[in-house]
């Protein structure tokens, strides 16, 4: 302890990474506490009545397979508080205008069955790595220069594999569901298919379902941060609410800050403490591209015409390869996609209490250029109807969120970017600086935490964890390990 009034450490925003750095801290024996903007944690993670009483829906995140597959979430054993993971009959589906549909099944085999003419590459592809999640996770979800993998030779399998830019997908398999499927999951980053990174996120993504699957959180995404504040209060840590941090002066005093925000918002909160050099670097920070998001109250389930998709907790939305491509181009182009293509989730396919009885909720989102301020419904009904016919007659309610919406609702999201950043390139992996300890600023109290560091965006709580491990070791001499499985608790 540093005084009466002081903690050891400070978070600055209370969504999953900055109650992972918290939890990480308070389990270390330090007095922490975290300062939140809204009236209740969650950042990313959240669950609200959007529409109409009794309709519960996930305003931003909905579907988690990196946080059930998380080495920190299992470390901090959420379901001691209350977690607990639904398993949709199938993970994701990609429907085709013919009425069949690409499946990311629990396994391999599945999953190639559903592929066609691909299905043997798909699982020549897939079938060495199958089973391999535990190991990839603890090297796949931190700074890839932090150290030597731990697990160097599947590390290596994979890499091989991801070596292929998403862009040339439809070159390496024969058929067409293969490419889509895949381009699809490479999509969730808001990234163009040429980025770098783009196949090794779409291996990322179907590696964790096909192992821990593409779960929903019973209730809502809210049970997760719920569980998170419960472990940080567990563990002696207090949390603050309704409390916007302008500046650092604004905290208790505190031997080390750790920021869940943005890096325009660390430029504009650490102000002086910073060099002026590196204060500019953050503020020209590269942003993504926005979503146009809409959450629905349904009279009934969504009208698929794909048997797999009427199955399924997540569905893709674009009929090719092509499809795709050429929406998340016109996007990074700064131009609105018509089609777009659309990533979808139905939580009630298993979780019946989101909604009242015989009801379902619906989640939707299109990419669309940064600060994006039109109106793109009916594109996106119009896309929704193509593989389900008859959807809108089954809307009780609609709830809207442009760009400037979702930034309203978390500053993170600048101009409606939901990953806090651009993947294009390599800056997946490079932001926000190449460092060696991204985390750090040039003020050894002061930290990064959000998911403008690696490993990026989703649910994971791990750039939370290896923020906490940066600051333990600098400021209170306290190591970790780079593994949260060898005993981040």
């Amino acid at each position: 302890m540093v005084g009466a009034d002081a903690v050891d450490a400070v978070v600055v925003g209370a969504g999953p990474n900055g109650l992972t750095a918290a939890a990480v801290m308070a389990r270390a024996g330090l007095a922490v506490r975290v300062h939140e903007a809204a009236d209740t944690v969650g950042g990313g993670a959240r669950t609200r009545e959007l529409t109409l009483p009794g309709f519960r829906h996930d305003p931003c995140s909905a579907v988690h397979p990196l946080a059930i597959g998380s080495p920190v979430f299992a470390a901090l054993e959420l379901g001691r508080h209350g977690l607990e993971w639904l398993q949709p009959e199938i993970p994701l589906a990609h429907p085709f205008p013919d009425g069949t549909a690409g499946v990311l099944a629990r396994s391999v085999e599945e999953s190639a069955a559903s592929l066609g003419p691909d299905g043997p590459a798909y699982r020549r592809l897939m079938g060495p790595l199958a089973g391999r999640w535990p190991e990839l996770a603890d090297d796949l979800l931190r700074p890839l220069w932090a150290a030597w993998p731990e697990h160097p030779v599947r590390l290596a399998q994979f890499g091989l594999r991801a070596g292929v830019p998403a862009a040339l997908l439809d070159r390496v398999f024969r058929g067409e569901k293969a490419p889509a499927l895949l381009a699809g999951m490479t999509a969730h980053t808001m990234a163009p298919l040429t980025a770098p990174t783009g196949t090794g996120v779409a291996l990322t993504f179907a590696l964790a379902g096909h192992f821990v699957g593409w779960p929903v959180p019973r209730g809502g995404s809210q049970a997760i941060s719920d569980a998170l504040a419960a472990d940080v209060v567990e563990h002696g840590g207090e949390i603050v609410l309704d409390h916007d941090v302008r500046r650092l002066a604004d905290l208790p005093p505190a031997r080390a800050y750790l920021l869940d925000v943005s890096p325009t918002a660390l430029a504009r909160i650490a102000g002086e403490r910073l060099p002026e050099r590196f204060r500019a670097r953050l503020t020209r920070y590269r942003y993504g591209p926005g979503v146009y998001k809409i959450d629905y109250a349904l009279a009934g389930p969504v009208p698929w015409t794909a048997s797999a998709a009427r199955q399924a907790g997540t569905v893709h939305l674009a009929p090719r390869f092509a499809d795709i491509r050429s929406a998340l181009s016109s996007v990074h182009a700064g131009r609105v996609p018509d089609p777009p293509f659309l990533i979808t989730a139905q939580p009630t396919v298993v979780d019946p209490s989101r909604a009242p009885e015989g009801r379902h909720t619906f989640w939707v989102y299109a990419h669309v250029p940064s600060r994006f301020d039109g109106d793109l419904t009916d594109a996106v009904e119009r896309q929704i109807e193509r593989f389900a016919p008859g959807f809108r007659d089954t809307v009780l309610a609609r709830h809207v969120s442009r760009p400037a919406d979702l930034e309203a609702a978390n500053a993170n999201y600048v101009g409606g970017d939901i990953a806090c950043g651009s993947a294009a390139g390599l800056r997946l992996v490079t932001r926000p600086q190449l460092s060696r300890t991204p985390y750090a600023t040039p003020d050894p109290a002061v930290y990064l935490c959000s998911s403008a560091t690696p490993p990026g965006p989703g649910v994971h709580g791990m750039c939370g964890y290896h923020a906490a491990r940066v600051a333990l070791e600098r400021r209170f001499g306290i190591r970790l390990p780079v593994s949260p499985r060898d005993g981040a608790g």
